[in-house]
């Protein structure tokens, strides 16, 4: 293990890297490093803006897959953010090869991240009710977005949601596994946080469709709105038509769920 410190930063690594290309962008005044993804993130700042660059290549010392499966799956992650575009998705600005591994470069956003590992999750579960209805609302129509551009979202859960609580601005982030229809579980239990998955999304050889991601929809209501895993009626914070709205979306079996995401979102905006 080797400790690294670009402009007064650390981090560790498991063995070098060159890291010149970051002076193109400006100084860095943060590192994330901890990830499994065998991804390292940098925020950097020149004279002007922020931005947020992601780079694989580099050994980090928590990544769960070889260099070269990092670098391949980052460069495929670029004609999803391309084909997601949206005003509640983070913008990718640039993406390159860079000696030994890849690199993509996002806008910064000025907010905190909903996962458990970055510590704020307590500060999301604790927002106003109306606030948190507005996270949803907007998480939802990215989703809807996504299904009408036929992509399944794969791997969506607390830590791809950001928000600033001072402009009071929600953004998504990390969508990496979102794929286009048709989508099949070959893996058996697939990526993702099992709070949101569905069913199917541990089944081998199942087909991952628009009924999934309804799941996953119900899924994120109970994890910003109730009780998390405890779908209970006592733990919901919302209306009970609300309430039997997310239920419905989360039936084990995909023939008692709403059948589309246009279904879902419109049964639960009249909730």
């Amino acid at each position: 293990m080797i400790t690294k410190i670009i402009n007064g930063v650390s981090f560790e690594l498991k063995e070098d890297f060159d890291f010149d290309f970051l002076s193109e962008y400006g100084r860095v005044f943060t590192v994330f490093y901890k990830q499994d993804s065998g991804y390292l993130c940098f925020g950097v700042q020149d004279e002007n803006k922020k931005l947020f660059l992601k780079m694989a290549g580099a050994a980090t010392l928590e990544s769960n897959v070889s260099i070269d499966e990092a670098i391949n799956r980052l460069q495929s992650t670029v004609s999803v953010y391309e084909d997601l575009r949206h005003p509640k998705l983070i913008d990718m600005i640039e993406h390159k090869e860079i000696k030994g591994g890849y690199l993509t470069v996002f806008e910064w956003f000025e907010g905190e991240c909903m996962g458990k590992q970055y510590g704020f999750f307590g500060k999301f579960i604790s927002l106003p009710l109306e606030e948190k209805l507005g996270i949803y609302q907007d998480i939802l129509l990215f989703h809807k977005h996504a299904n009408e551009c036929d992509y399944i979202a794969i791997d969506f859960y607390d830590g791809c949601i950001m928000y600033d609580f001072i402009t009071k601005r929600t953004m998504i982030c990390d969508i990496e596994f979102y794929r286009k229809k048709p989508v099949v579980n070959t893996w058996g239990r697939m990526w993702g946080s099992s709070r949101y998955m569905s069913p199917e999304e541990f089944q081998l050889g199942t087909e991952i469709d628009e009924r999934s991601n309804v799941f996953l929809m119900g899924a994120t209501a109970f994890q910003l709105i109730g009780g998390g895993i405890d779908r209970s009626f006592d733990k919901w914070q919302a209306t009970e038509r609300q309430y039997l709205t997310a239920l419905k979306a989360v039936n084990a079996e995909k023939g008692d769920r709403y059948q589309t995401m246009n279904e879902y979102y419109e049964a639960w905006n009249k909730a």
